[in-house]
């Protein structure tokens, strides 16, 4: 009998969550970035093996939002913790748990209380040593007991410390996660790793190229939408809040537009014409109006 269920990963911004979700599923269906807020929208990643699926959901990272957009965003990941067999909360192995992390834990531990089973994980550990690791968990396991207003519930969390860039215990987790998925006919057919459309997929490859090559203040001013596929021509359109921030994206004599455009197409299959458009959209965080209509 095969077995398949779902798995959602949360955390504050720039914990690892995209990185974590490419490592378990095996290949690449999240952008990442060392900027947070990189990841927008719930992205599933789908890991078929021996029978038993599981649908990871990346979300965006938990904050206190200081826009419209930061509050749905807040939202999204929230709600993909509903109705799920698993939930992780990761944390970072080298920072101290603040005001995210804690909403983090939280939410994880809501879902928990709903039926799913919890799992706390500390990332990054390869960037700190194994004392640090073992006070990372021992604090989240402090927080867990203090958020927690059923004891039983935060009795029955599990912690895992692991490396989402190197891949250190990660089959573990996975492995873990696995045998908590119930008896259920596949989900999704056995060979697809994701449920992102492939129009959505090739703005969000332009968007990573964007947030890698931009200033700090400029990636959350950003939006990447595919406005025109029809094989092989793709037109992504960038959307900006200010003209100002247009000329940055488009660089000196269109230079930084350009590297984008060639990053991008090297990840696409080849003989892809993809073209760039930048238009400003005036205060667009802020516009419930233009938020509903970019889908967010």
């Amino acid at each position: 009998m095969s077995r398949a269920g779902f798995c959602a990963i949360l955390g504050r911004p720039n914990v690892g969550k995209s990185t974590l979700l490419n490592q378990m599923v095996g290949t690449k269906v999240s952008i990442t970035s060392s900027t947070p807020h990189t990841t927008r929208q719930a992205i599933r990643g789908i890991l078929t093996e021996d029978d038993v699926q599981v649908i990871f959901v990346d979300t965006p990272g938990m904050h206190r939002p200081r826009t419209s957009l930061g509050g749905r965003l807040n939202e999204a990941a929230r709600s993909a913790a509903d109705d799920v067999e698993v939930v992780l909360a990761v944390l970072d192995a080298g920072a101290a748990i603040g005001p995210g992390d804690e909403q983090t834990l939280s939410t994880a531990l809501a879902s928990a209380r709903r039926g799913a089973q919890m799992l706390v994980v500390v990332n990054k550990s390869d960037r700190v040593g194994r004392a640090a690791v073992a006070a990372q968990l021992l604090s989240a396991q402090a927080s867990v007991e203090r958020l927690g207003d059923e004891p039983a519930v935060a009795a029955r969390v599990e912690y895992f410390a692991v490396s989402a860039r190197t891949g250190r215990g990660v089959e573990a987790l996975v492995r873990h996660i696995q045998r908590a998925m119930p008896e259920s006919p596949l989900l999704f057919p056995e060979d697809e790793v994701s449920d992102v459309a492939e129009a959505a997929w090739v703005g969000e490859l332009v968007r990573e190229q964007l947030l890698r090559r931009t200033s700090q203040e400029l990636p959350h001013s950003i939006h990447c939408r595919v406005v025109e596929f029809e094989w092989p021509h793709i037109v992504v359109e960038i959307l900006v809040e200010r003209e100002s921030q247009k000329g940055m994206v488009i660089g000196k004599a269109g230079q930084l537009l350009k590297e984008v455009g060639t990053a991008a197409r090297q990840e696409l299959p080849e003989g892809t014409y993809l073209e760039l458009r930048v238009r400003v959209e005036p205060n667009w965080q802020k516009r419930e109006d233009i938020l509903d209509r970019l889908g967010y």
